[in-house]
């Protein structure tokens, strides 16, 4: 007996159970390790999208969740307008193996009825297909990732040899915001390696030296300049705007200052050092790996490592 649409929705909804919108929430501000799945189309999803969501459309999801989603036991909540097309994703999403799989009751339009927030998409200038145009091609980013660059947050502490290169490479790719934090002047001997600078910016404070020249490169990029040293009282307050952090810092107490502040934040660190021709990457976030401290419990006496 060929099955109806509404045949498949009831069977769909006894198999994939259906969460409330205000527990979504709750996990939300809880800041649980789960993904939010929207499964719209992308137009749908720019008009407005829960916080933190994913889109993968309901008609490429069988071929491109595996990559957004590589763990099975991942828990998931699924939605969609009106929570039909969800449920039935939810379907396919078990018989792909994922095995906490949850579909939003109502959908986003119960959701924003309720009072719970979205988020729109910014809309992209006219040359913003153009100018990512090779990142857009990647399947692995596509028009959906670079648009969720867009909306990222980035602080980038230290604005010479390491947060230079990095500082370039993130305005370059389009992310939406940038933080830059340094206190140091530019002097000449910074210029053979720390590439934000230039001869015309001699005795500029770094953190402005760098906003000019990242807006120069891609004027589309938001950057902030914190022209001043990291501590105690100031680094909650300049962190909390951010999705993410990088330690390009070339002091330790700074280094330090960082791992805990993003430690006790619930913020993702990612740790970056050198020394003449060697040099440290890893990333850190709190639950999902070790921190800097679990690494190396306390700093060296002063002056022991030069920097």
């Amino acid at each position: 007996m060929t099955k109806t649409y509404q045949d498949m929705l009831a069977e769909a909804r006894r198999e994939v159970p259906e969460v409330e919108a205000e527990e979504v929430w709750q996990r939300l501000q809880a800041k649980e390790d789960f993904v939010i799945l929207d499964v719209r189309d992308p137009d749908e999803f720019r008009r407005g999208h829960l916080p933190g969501a994913i889109l993968i459309s309901r008609g490429t999801l069988e071929s491109r969740v595996v990559r957004a989603i590589s763990s099975p036991e991942k828990p998931i909540v699924i939605y969609c307008a009106v929570g039909e097309r969800s449920l039935l994703a939810g379907q396919t999403l078990k018989l792909l193996g994922y095995r906490q799989v949850a579909s939003l009751k109502g959908g986003i339009q119960n959701w924003q009825s309720l009072g719970y927030p979205t988020v729109c998409e910014t809309e992209p200038t006219p040359d913003w297909r153009e100018r990512y145009s090779r990142q857009i091609l990647l399947p692995q980013i596509g028009e959906e990732g670079q648009r969720r660059l867009l909306e990222a947050k980035v602080l980038v502490v230290g604005a010479g040899g390491l947060g230079s290169p990095a500082a370039i490479y993130l305005a370059a790719a389009g992310v939406g915001k940038l933080g830059i934090v340094d206190s140091d002047r530019v002097e000449l001997s910074n210029l053979q390696r720390q590439i934000l600078h230039t001869s015309y910016g001699l005795g500029e404070l770094k953190a402005e030296s760098a906003r000019r020249a990242l807006k120069a490169l891609n004027p589309e990029v938001s950057v902030t300049a914190y022209a001043e040293r990291l501590e105690a009282s100031n680094i909650n307050q300049i962190i909390e705007d951010y999705d993410l952090v990088l330690d390009c810092a070339d002091n330790f107490s700074t280094k330090y200052l960082l791992n805990d502040a993003c430690y006790l934040a619930g913020k993702p660190l990612v740790y970056g050092s050198i020394f003449q021709f060697e040099g440290q990457a890893t990333f850190f976030h709190r639950g999902h790996s070790p921190c800097y401290r679990c690494l190396f419990p306390s700093p060296p006496p002063p002056g022991l490592v030069p920097t």
